[in-house]
Formats: C-alpha cells, structure tokens, sequence
C-alpha cells in the first residue's frame, strides 16, 4: 500500500503537471471508485470548466483544490494509480476513472485491486464532511504538533505493541508497513516491543528516525515492491536502501546477523534479533 512517501511523490508530480489546467469532463468506468453518492454525470457537470489551483497531502489522501472552491480528493489504498497520459493512450483494463483536460491530456485512474476511492466535494461543503476518513488522522510527522513529547504522551499508556502504535493512524498520520519496520531498525527498538515500556530515550530516537527515513524515502521517490509507479509511470528505488523491510532471511546490512519476520496485527515485520533490543 502507497505510504506517506510513495503519496507525496505522487502530489508532487501532481503539482508540476495538472495545475491550471482546464477540466472539460470525465468518466467513471467502475461504480464503487466514485466514493461519494453522485451520478456519473454529476461527477462530470461538478469538474468541467473547473481547474486544480493546488494538490495537497493528508495523511495518505491525496486532495486537489479546485478554483470553484471545491475538491477532488483521491485515497490510493492498496494498489491505485494516479498517471498524467495523453486521452489518446490505450486503457489499461484497471482504469477506474479518467478526468479529461486541455490539450488532449487526462488524468487516468488505474487500480487493479478496486479499493480506492475517489471523492468530489462541491464548493461551501468543507471537505472533510465528505471524505469523513480525514477527521481520524493524527498529525503529519513533519508537523510542530508532532513531537516527541506528544509521542511519548499518546504509547505511555497503551498496552500495544510500537509497531502497532506507529501503524495508527489517529497517532501519525501516514506511516505505514514499509517505513514503521525501518524506522524500528534504525531506532535500535524491536517492533514487538510493548510501547509503554520504551524509555524516553528510545521515544526520542523513534521520533527522529520517522522523520528522517521519511524525507530520505521522499528523496528516493518511495518504494516499489509491486505496483507502486509515480505519476510517469517511474518506480520509487528506496527498496535498494531499505534495512529490513522485504529482507527476510538475509544478513542485516549492519551486524550480519539474520533478518527475521514476524506477523504484528496481522502485518509482516522485520527486524533484526541482533540490532533491535526488546
């Protein structure tokens, strides 16, 4: 699934490329991608002559600020895939929806698992009304508000595991599978280790690492293990960086010793026996 990095990339291409340009309509090919309860052709009558001012991160929301005053907000979930196309180029039989633009360009849709969603919120509703998943997210890891005292404040009492606190979303919004199991390596602290009981010392290590491995994998254009492609169709290469993650049964890049794997909430994990202290 895109995590922060992968999105922000995504957003960023999204701002080079679509904004100011005119929208004269759309189509949506498969029901259940429209999130919110509109006809086909209201989804196109509320997007034509409109244009995108801005594309914004939430998160793992992708949301586009339209000069109506509405939004076009686009969650990615598992396998979505946002490309900058020409109309003309042959569909992929996983487009889902297509928003068609000036000069025979559109913005396609492409998502082979079906569980993302794309929303339009009209202009005077605000948005998160609409994609209510926005009012459950905790701050971005780049935020003031995200500290290491807030950090400290939200596991001291929870009974869970830190890579299953990390994984909430309401706690930090954005982290997800990939980056939770590196940021535990890199922070020393094993992911099955109950959160209340890190010290505030490992508190302060696992802030830094969020955000420091988050900008490095931005830097890097994300990570592709299967499906992830950029707005072009490039793959992210911070996979050929990555410490533990997807490296089960290799030696750890560090001490040598053998990557291993465990399930946390259902989720794959890695991590070094070694490097990673209980």
């Amino acid at each position: 699934m895109p995590e922060l990095p992968e999105v922000e990339t995504v957003r960023r291409g999204l701002n080079q490329k679509t904004l100011n340009c005119l929208i004269e309509g759309g189509e949506v090919l498969r029901d259940r991608t429209l999130a919110y309860p509109l006809s086909h052709g209201d989804f196109t009558a509320w997007l034509t002559d409109t244009s995108i001012q801005q594309w914004q991160r939430r998160g793992k929301y992708l949301l586009a600020q339209l000069d109506s005053g509405g939004w076009l907000g686009v969650h990615l979930r598992m396998t979505g895939q946002l490309f900058w196309v020409r109309q003309d180029e042959a569909l992929s039989k996983h487009t889902r929806l297509r928003v068609f633009c000036a000069k025979g360009q559109e913005l396609r849709f492409v998502d082979s698992r079906t569980f993302g969603q794309v929303w339009v919120v009209p202009p005077g509703v605000a948005r998160e009304t609409i994609i209510t998943g926005l009012t459950r997210l905790g701050p971005e890891p780049f935020d003031p508000e995200f500290s290491p005292d807030y950090l400290q404040q939200k596991i001291r009492r929870t009974q869970r595991t830190i890579k299953a606190a990390l994984l909430d979303q309401a706690l930090v919004a954005g982290l997800g599978n990939i980056y939770a199991d590196e940021v535990c390596f890199a922070s020393g602290v094993r992911p099955d280790a109950i959160a209340s009981r890190l010290t505030p010392e490992q508190v302060q290590r696992l802030h830094g690492e969020i955000r420091r491995i988050l900008e490095d994998a931005i830097a890097h254009g994300g990570t592709t293990f299967s499906d992830f492609l950029d707005l072009l169709g490039v793959p992210g290469n911070y996979g050929d960086t990555a410490k533990v993650y997807g490296r089960t049964g290799q030696p750890c890049r560090t001490c040598g010793n053998t990557i291993a794997r465990i399930k946390i909430t259902g989720r794959s994990t890695h991590f070094c026996p070694r490097c990673q202290s209980p």
